[in-house]
């Protein structure tokens, strides 16, 4: 039902029934390499380029920070709108390493959180690249076991899985602000990546050596995640640049 309404709004988008695409404010990924590759992708912009946001890693840190921020007042402006990007896990076979997705909505124990149809569906018509209407699974822990991904995108008939989405969508939808989320997939569902729960610290920021110490106990894993971490954060430096460059 999402997706075919979704895709109304985009075919409203190209015959000019949709209004022309407002500016996005905000754009929150989370921090680290994802955060890198996307300021990396203003480089040379002359046009407006809104705010980019690192936000921490995980449902319980995200929502904390959303509650505390400094940046409260400019997420929750009047229409306001808030781009959320970065890289996520594949849950089926149909999603590779280096897609681009973008989401319908999100699944969370449960539950169900939508993003904004128009603004999806503006981004959907102003991206040249190949991109798919997803419905996304957000996690509270990391799916490292290809087995499980599998699984889960069978039983939920779910796409792809991040740790961050849910969280997003139900803070600001809550607060009456449209919200998109962009991702590219970094890991498919073929193959285990190593398991690096232990190096998410409680402030959802990573600690370097129990990842060093996780990506050696699992080498072969490892090079998988590292090329296609690689390959993602190409693809969302440049998804990035086209959105922004005009």
């Amino acid at each position: 039902m999402t997706q075919s309404l979704i895709q109304k709004e985009t075919s409203k988008l190209s015959r000019g029934l949709v209004p022309n695409f407002l500016p996005i404010n905000t754009i929150l990924v989370p921090q680290g390499a994802e955060y890198k590759a996307v300021c990396r992708a203003f480089r040379g912009v002359t046009g407006s380029i809104p705010t980019v946001v690192a936000i921490p890693v995980g449902m319980k840190p995200l929502l904390k920070y959303l509650h505390a921020s400094p940046a409260n007042a400019q997420f929750l402006a009047p229409k306001s709108r808030v781009l959320i990007m970065g890289i996520c896990g594949s849950l089926s076979d149909r999603y590779k390493i280096g897609d681009l997705v973008l989401y319908q909505d999100c699944l969370y124990q449960g539950k169900q959180q939508e993003c904004d149809r128009t603004f999806t569906a503006q981004l959907h018509s102003s991206i040249s690249q190949k991109l798919s209407l997803v419905k996304a699974l957000t996690s509270d822990r990391l799916i490292w076991s290809a087995a499980e991904k599998r699984r889960l995108g069978e039983t939920l008939a779910a796409d792809v899985v991040d740790m961050e989405g849910f969280t997003a969508l139900e803070f600001f939808n809550a607060a009456g602000v449209d919200v998109a989320i962009l991702r590219v997939v970094s890991d498919d569902c073929q193959h285990n990546i190593p398991d690096l729960t232990p190096a998410i610290n409680s402030d959802g920021s990573l600690h370097p050596l129990p990842l060093a110490i996780g990506m050696l106990r699992q080498p072969l894993a490892a090079t998988r995640l590292i090329r296609g971490s690689l390959t993602a954060l190409k693809v969302l430096e440049q998804v990035t640049n086209l959105l922004f460059s005009g």
